[in-house]
């Protein structure tokens, strides 16, 4: 239960501290008072998305914090456990939100993300309203209701179906990786194919990009090179040339060679370059002469080069990547070519998974109509106690068979839509088509009745849902409103004066002005308050009649 709400900052409210009681808690006031701001606090604090109007005009930062008591088993509990948040059964959620669109959120003090907020929120209040009617019309949230009340039964089949569709998810993507359906396979092994022969005719050669991007340069710059090796060959073997030069020189210094080591070692050298400057020099020369220009070799080369780069581009930016790829399309294509039985057998599988989940869908389906066929007369009923005597409610299921049947959904096959009727005669219409404001609400209110004890929910908020009823119907919501404060807590926005005679706790919201400054408060009523504010919802603040009516409606409440 939401035990304490501190509200600083908020619209009109400077600030208020509220302490809620555990069973129904009614806040009532004039038109304009301020009821919504509760409520809009309320759901800040639960993780709804903050905006800077809401900021109290002059101030600089807003800040709401709620406590709730919960029990053991709570799945709020559980969240927080996840989460490495510790509790002993209460959580004090803090927001803040500054002009400056900074904010923050504590649980139990500990800093959280507004997703991690919902998390856990999402588990201990349920805000219902004129809005909520948005909720129900959808198809798809009436099945989550129906599956709300089915119970184990319906959760373990759901558990089954999951495990078939995960197996069958894995049966696709065999099928996937031997290339799809037998027209996809086809195409893939085509490709493959052509693929691998363009490769294959290229023969292809570790390094040989390189060796050949070193032969076009060579072929590039030919006469370049030539030149430069004739006129280097020249230096050395021509008269008075290098060799010369150096036989003079050792002819010189072989004379004195036997006086001294150094002598002798110069000598040596002096030997060792005549021998080198013979054999660069005949290099050169041999160099020289194996120098040609081939114009088609240069063509080829060219040719050679291109389509190298074509395949790189194509297959990997190098020989090893482009052989590499070779190596996997021959693997992909082998099984491509191999794999027709292994299709073969997990279609079959894929057949049989799809059997099994047809059988599943028909028991989820029997159990869903026998929940809802109960369901719906416990609403029907409901709503006769709220003054549609004549009320018909039903939970309309499609029929589907194999072929029509949805197999790949973690919720079965059912569709399913809720239809109303209030007056006798008329036939029964899905619910969105329900007009009246004052007939949703109590439909609203006798589906949340019948489910008050299924979702774990310790709090629900109700915002005027009582709008647009009066007289005996107003006694019956009123009476339900109590049904359910006995397993639930309430907190309900309300301007009608049986609704605010059946609750524990009274609540007026009203509005003064301080120093030039309009303030809204919150002000928790004691009986003979309660009495007042009856009667001014009556429309009667003075007379003695009026206050014995509404001593009279409380009465009619208490235990």
């Amino acid at each position: 239960m939401l035990s304490r709400l501190y509200i600083k900052n908020i619209a009109l409210i400077s600030e208020a501290d509220i302490f809620f009681d555990e069973g129904f808690n009614v806040l009532s006031g004039e038109t304009g008072s301020g009821k919504s701001v509760i409520l809009d606090s309320i759901n800040f604090v639960l993780g709804s998305k903050a905006d800077k109007t809401m900021i109290r005009y002059g101030e600089q930062e807003a800040v709401v914090r709620a406590e709730f008591s919960v029990s053991a088993e709570s799945e709020a509990l559980a969240k927080l456990a996840e989460m490495d948040i510790e509790s002993e059964g209460e959580i004090i959620i803090t927001r803040k939100f500054s002009i400056d669109g900074k904010s923050s959120i504590k649980i139990n003090g500990n800093s959280v993300t507004s997703a991690m907020l919902k998390q856990v929120t999402q588990h201990l209040v349920d805000v219902h309203g004129q809005s909520e009617h948005f909720f129900l019309l959808s198809e798809e949230n009436q099945l989550k209701v129906i599956d709300g009340i089915c119970g184990g039964a319906l959760g373990s089949l759901k558990v089954e179906l999951s495990e078939l569709l995960a197996e069958k998810r894995g049966y696709n993507q065999k099928i996937s990786e031997l290339g799809g359906d037998s027209a996809e396979r086809e195409r893939k092994i085509d490709l493959l194919d052509y693929q691998i022969n363009e490769i294959e005719s290229a023969e292809i050669q570790p390094g040989e990009f390189e060796k050949l991007k070193e032969k076009q340069i060579i072929i590039v710059n030919t006469e370049k090179i030539y030149a430069a090796l004739n006129a280097a060959y020249s230096a050395l073997s021509d008269d008075e040339d290098a060799g010369d030069s150096v036989s003079t020189a050792l002819h010189c210094v072989k004379g004195i060679s036997a006086l001294s080591e150094k002598y002798n070692e110069i000598t040596s050298r002096l030997e060792e370059l005549g021998t080198e400057v013979s054999d660069i020099s005949e290099t050169i020369r041999d160099l020289a002469e194996d120098l040609t220009f081939d114009e088609r070799e240069a063509q080829k080369t060219d040719e050679r080069l291109t389509l190298i780069k074509s395949i790189m581009r194509k297959y990997g930016g190098d020989e090893k990547s482009v052989l590499d790829f070779l190596a996997a399309a021959k693997s992909e294509y082998d099984l491509l070519i191999n794999g027709a039985e292994a299709l073969e057998k997990y279609n079959k599988a894929i057949k049989e998974c799809n059997e099994k989940i047809y059988s599943l869908c028909l028991k989820m389906t029997a159990i869903r109509k026998k929940s809802a066929d109960a369901f719906c007369k416990k609403v029907a009923d409901e709503l006769k106690t709220l003054n549609i005597k004549d009320a018909q409610f039903e939970a309309k299921f499609v029929r589907y068979d194999y072929e029509s049947a949805n197999l790949q959904s973690p919720d079965g096959s059912d569709k399913v839509a809720f239809m109303f009727s209030a007056n006798r005669g008329e036939p029964l219409k899905p619910l969105n088509k329900v007009i009246s404001g004052g007939e949703m609400s109590r439909v609203m209110l006798a589906i949340k009745t019948q489910i008050k004890t299924v979702n774990g929910i310790s709090t629900y908020i109700f915002d005027e849902i009582d709008a647009g009823i009066s007289g005996f119907t107003a006694k019956s919501v009123a009476d339900k409103f109590k049904k359910i404060a006995e397993n639930t807590q309430i907190i309900a926005v309300s301007h009608l004066p049986q609704v605010c005679a059946a609750s524990n706790a009274q609540f007026l919201i009203y509005k003064t002005v301080q120093n030039d400054k309009t303030l809204t408060n919150i002000k928790k009523l004691n009986r003979d308050e309660k009495i007042g504010e009856i009667m001014r919802l009556t429309g009667n603040v003075t007379s003695a009649a009026a206050r014995e009516h509404a001593i009279e409606l409380i009465k009619q409440f208490e235990n």
